[in-house]
């Protein structure tokens, strides 16, 4: 993980979904583990959705909070 993937997270929208166009800071937790279940997508978007979940999952949400008000 980088810096840099933690902006991403509150700059970056899903593309496509039941969430689309939400940022991937605030998709809910029941969205992100279910993509686990199935098979997060390939590539830097599977990555970040594996990140929120992790960040959810540990209640470290709020970590991303500076970085929404810089957005």
């Amino acid at each position: 993980m980088e810096a840099e993937d933690l902006r991403k997270l509150v700059n970056v929208r899903m593309p496509y979904g039941k969430y689309q166009g939400r940022l991937i800071a605030d998709l809910p937790g029941a969205y992100l583990a279910w993509f686990a279940r199935k098979g997060f997508p390939r590539g830097e978007l599977g990555q970040l959705l594996a990140l929120m979940l992790e960040l959810d999952h540990n209640g470290l949400s709020s970590l991303l909070d500076p970085l929404r008000k810089k957005s």
